[in-house]
């Protein structure tokens, strides 16, 4: 059963909807107040405040294919209160009170997004169900334990700590010892939610300008193939296709995370494993594991497959090997053995761009005119959200709540040039998958290789 039914084609998320029909791209010169460019859910995000804010304003989103098409159409639907970054490190700049800033902020974002698909009549399937991290192996529960404690003092109070018989009563895993509730997570289906952010930012009379690259960003410039594009303000919003551009190679290195979501589970299967309250789920291995059951019946389970691409590039179309397909496929049936003879219905990949200490950041400089947000690691459905409001204040010059958080001005420094950049990455991937093989075989204690890979991170 080891077969897929679809690889690749964008993602699973947009096999059920549909591609949308692409907006007309740029056709000569064009001189316009603000210039976003890319249109996933931060660049979406940002024009969409930024007109509501300031409707005089003539903004202009490009993107290279599609909106939608990166990240923002292909992630696990997680619309998570968590930071995007660790907090320790924002810390060490900006204090402890910063950070717990920004943490309220994130849970309100959850509320915000859902209050605004509501307004917009963006059906997205969103449940807010929370999510589930749990622990399956003797070595995973001190470090559950440990994100469970570190959670708390960062600023989320009212998580809920769940015994094995606890978390059987939510979801019926193999082998699961204890997990922790987080409430402030919304499950939702990615494409339906920024297909119709796209339509709600061109209702409100912003342009969005579609197949067209671009190649260079200056002050007042942004260049493409059909025509330059002149304005005061231009926000880099091309998250983990920023290496693409000219002098972003090391800015941010564009991390590959993999899905795979089985056919439709009989519902005596689901009468078996619950998960009536459709939670996310994560665990506490170290190469991270994230799943949903999707409002249809069917289980998707992520990771991160081959981590990194020689020299930064991209893979486009979406295509997993079939290594990746095989592994996940073993961490779904370890999870749920009773999937064992359920059907792989589509396997797909996307990007994600991890600054070079994993905490994402915001800046706008006024006297050059040029912005950007990005660096999500993974967590950007929800931070996308608050970045592209807090861009917003940016742009017109307020100072707010928002502009004071401790990823706004946020310095890191770049990714070692390759070949020590591929290097790095896949010794610590293969660092993590080792020790995850040893503490599954028994180890009952954190394997020393995870710490290695930890110190190459410099997470």
């Amino acid at each position: 059963m080891s077969a897929v039914v679809l690889n690749g084609n964008v993602s699973f998320w947009y096999r059920q909807t549909g591609f949308p029909e692409r907006r007309p791209p740029l056709d000569g010169d064009l001189t316009t107040d603000v210039c976003v460019v890319g249109a996933g859910f931060t660049g979406l995000w940002t024009a969409y405040y930024l007109k509501r804010a300031a409707p005089e304003l003539d903004i202009t989103v490009v993107e290279r294919e599609f909106a939608g098409f990166g990240a923002s159409g292909r992630n696990a639907g997680w619309l998570s209160s968590k930071i995007a970054g660790s907090p320790a490190t924002y810390a060490e700049r900006r204090g402890r009170e910063a950070v717990l800033a920004l943490q309220r902020e994130m849970v309100r974002t959850v509320d915000e997004v859902i209050a605004v698909a509501e307004a917009e009549g963006i059906e997205a399937d969103i449940v807010r169900s929370g999510y589930l991290t749990i622990a399956h192996g003797a070595a995973q529960l001190p470090r559950l334990r440990a994100m469970y404690e570190q959670a708390r003092h960062w600023g989320t109070a009212d998580l809920a700590w769940l015994s094995a018989p606890e978390v059987t009563e939510r979801l019926r895993l193999d082998g699961a010892l204890a997990g922790y509730h987080n409430p402030h997570c919304a499950r939702v289906h990615p494409a339906k939610l920024v297909r119709g952010l796209a339509e709600a930012v061109a209702a409100r009379g912003v342009r969005i300008l579609e197949s067209t690259p671009v190649t260079a960003l200056a002050p007042g410039r942004v260049s493409t193939p059909f025509g330059t594009i002149r304005a005061d303000r231009i926000v880099r919003a091309t998250e983990g296709f920023t290496s693409a551009l000219e002098g972003e190679r090391r800015t941010w290195l564009p991390m590959n995370s993999s899905m795979i979501v089985t056919e439709p589970l009989p519902d005596r299967l689901w009468q078996r494993l619950g998960w009536e309250g459709q939670e996310l789920l994560s665990d506490a291995t170290h190469a991270y594991t994230y799943g949903q059951r999707t409002p249809d019946g069917r289980i998707a389970i992520g990771g991160r497959g081959v981590p990194y691409r020689f020299g930064s590039r991209t893979d486009r179309a979406g295509q997993t090997s079939a290594d990746t397909v095989r592994a996940l496929r073993r961490i779904l049936t370890s999870l749920f053995p009773d999937t064992a003879e359920i059907a792989i219905d589509h396997a797909w990949s996307g990007v994600l761009a991890v600054p070079r200490d994993w905490c994402a950041s915001i800046d706008f400089d006024p006297a050059t005119g040029m912005g950007f947000a990005g660096g999500y690691v993974g967590h950007g459905v929800a931070a996308t959200h608050l970045a592209g409001r807090t861009l917003c204040d940016l742009l017109l010059g307020r100072s707010t709540e928002l502009t004071a958080l401790p990823w706004v001005g946020h310095r890191t420094r770049k990714w070692e040039p390759e070949p020590l950049r591929w290097l790095g990455v896949h010794g610590m991937y293969a660092a993590y998958r080792a020790a995850d093989r040893s503490e599954a075989a028994g180890r009952t204690t954190t394997s020393p290789i995870a710490l290695l890979a930890d110190r190459i991170s410099g997470r």
